[in-house]
């Protein structure tokens, strides 16, 4: 079976579509499951999404395998035969592999001996932009599939190889991003002081919040404030310009913290902008709630990796990246577990990142025995 499953990872690398527009990525998956014999698939499930549910007797239990379907908008620069032939657009966060590790159960549920479950492979669009999981839970017809447990995955450059990695309380952090768009005054070049020029608020701005960063996820009063994108005037130099804007992202460990970090990031901005007398608007945008490990689920997921006879690693904090998985886990009892991906594997998001495919065989394994430790114990 593994075969098909690296072939099919190679042609959805191939063909990456960003978030919201995972129609084609999406058909493809749709193509794969059905001779596996779903009992349903649902499409265009929150814009993009697709289910596949397999019934057991009479589900008395919902058990939902949970991967993603979007790439992200940058220029792969690997030179193999199935790199990407979308400009600006690929694969590097892996969810070509998510995918196609739960796409691999399939096989497995069309011939599992299973009593009274009800087991949904979800394939949600848009994680990268945070919109997919709300849009999921938004659909009416994710009525009919809510889950009674939720798991998923992520791989980890890093680690070692095929290594089962788990978290405490949280797996990723709180997540949210800001823009602050600052007005002043347009005056000469040559006459600053006749203007308002938010050139020094901006610069302020950087200084002010890097001063509260704690950028130690172990620390409980970890936050981290990064500046990702800034704009001031143009290339007019007669012109000192007026408006100016930061983009920032800010990350805890909690919902609570975070409530505190956007207050004072909000507060700083008052004074910085109070006193060079300008004008400001925030828009709070992209939120990814933790994902919160439920105990059970934490503990099914660790005798998982034993029983699979896996190496394994746990740490009591969360990694600093977002997933918008923390909105089915805010919601319903789930967990996620890292899969490393190897050690000298290039990072998330590098434009030279590449899945490895042999941990696709591992990531199913996992599921598997997850699905059935969940059922012998719920």
């Amino acid at each position: 079976m593994i075969q098909p499953l690296v072939a099919l990872r190679k042609e959805i690398h191939r063909f990456p579509e960003l978030s919201g527009q995972e129609f084609e990525t999406a058909q493809r998956i749709v193509n794969f499951l059905k001779p596996f014999d779903p009992n349903q698939i649902i499409t265009d499930l929150g814009s993009t999404g697709v289910a596949a549910v397999y019934d057991f007797g009479d589900p008395e239990t919902t058990i939902m395998i949970r991967c993603e379907l979007d790439a992200l908008p940058i220029q792969e620069v690997n030179t193999f035969e199935y790199r990407s032939v979308t400009d600006s657009v690929s694969h590097k966060c892996g969810h070509d592999g998510h995918m196609v590790i739960v796409a691999g159960l399939a096989e497995w549920l069309q011939n599992a001996f299973l009593e009274n479950v009800r087991i949904v492979l979800l394939f949600q669009p848009a994680e990268e932009t945070g919109e997919g999981a709300p849009s999921i839970l938004a659909d009416e017809n994710f009525e009919q599939i809510v889950p009674d447990y939720i798991f998923a995955l992520h791989n980890l450059p890093g680690f070692p190889i095929h290594q089962i990695v788990t978290t405490g309380s949280e797996f990723t952090s709180t997540v949210q991003s800001v823009s602050i768009s600052l007005h002043g005054k347009e005056s000469h070049a040559a006459e600053p002081e006749n203007g308002l020029n938010p050139a020094l608020a901006i610069a302020e701005l950087i200084q002010q919040y890097n001063d509260i960063v704690v950028n130690d996820v172990r620390d409980d009063n970890f936050a981290l404030i990064t500046p990702v994108y800034g704009s001031l005037g143009s290339k007019d130099y007669g012109v000192s310009p007026a408006d100016g804007e930061l983009h920032l992202t800010i990350r805890t460990r909690a919902p609570q913290q975070m409530d505190e970090l956007m207050s004072k990031v909000e507060s700083i901005a008052a004074k910085v902008t109070d006193k060079h007398k300008l004008s400001k608007e925030l828009l709070w945008f992209d939120y990814f709630a933790a994902t919160k490990n439920d105990a059970f689920c934490n503990k099914i997921i660790k005798e998982s990796a034993t029983e699979n006879k896996l190496d394994s690693s746990s740490q009591d904090y969360p990694f600093k990246f977002g997933e918008d998985f923390g909105v089915f886990t805010q919601r319903y009892p789930g967990a996620m577990f890292g899969l490393g991906s190897g050690e000298e594997t290039p990072a998330l998001h590098n434009p030279d990142y590449d899945f490895p495919d042999e941990i696709i065989e591992t990531g199913i394994s996992m599921f598997k025995e997850i699905i059935l430790k969940t059922l012998a114990n719920r």
